[in-house]
């Protein structure tokens, strides 16, 4: 068995965008590999602007 880190997507209820923990946001200072859970609170929606509560896991 392979010690895979296994990250995750999260998508804007609201616009659709998502935030991929792989490739993280290098543009806004978050690095790769960044969860989500570990992005600042008042972190905002790069597209519309809303709070991290309105973003859900992307489950497959």
């Amino acid at each position: 068995m392979s010690d895979v880190i296994e990250y995750k997507s999260w998508v804007c209820l609201i616009c659709g965008w998502v935030y991929d923990e792989a490739a993280g946001l290098p543009d806004e200072g978050i690095e790769p590999g960044t969860r989500f859970s570990d992005i600042p609170e008042d972190w905002r929606c790069p597209l519309c602007d809303v709070s991290k509560a309105e973003f859900s896991v992307v489950e497959f």
